[in-house]
């Protein structure tokens, strides 16, 4: 139960990614529906109905960095900013 949880949550796909399956519940009430519709888009698009729960946090920032290596030499391509998904 979400006994306990501070809010706001995010609830994300466990298989998934690109902000499918993904879902911010600010009140406990709101808490089993967003778990339900979150749980059935992961399923439809990923194969699996599992969804992990997190705390929210509104001002975080996602940044992927890509590295691409041979075993000998690595280069760095780009960086990018995620924070969107």
């Amino acid at each position: 139960k979400e006994k306990g949880m501070k809010f706001p949550l995010l609830l994300k796909a466990s298989f998934g990614g690109g902000g499918r399956g993904q879902a911010v519940v600010d009140k406990p009430e709101d808490l089993a529906e967003a778990f339900s519709k979150c749980s059935k888009e992961a399923e439809m698009s990923f194969g699996r109905p599992e969804v992990f729960v997190e705390r929210f946090l509104p001002k975080a920032r996602h940044i992927e960095v890509q590295i691409v290596g041979d075993g000998k030499n690595c280069v760095h391509v780009f960086e990018r900013d995620c924070s969107v998904q």
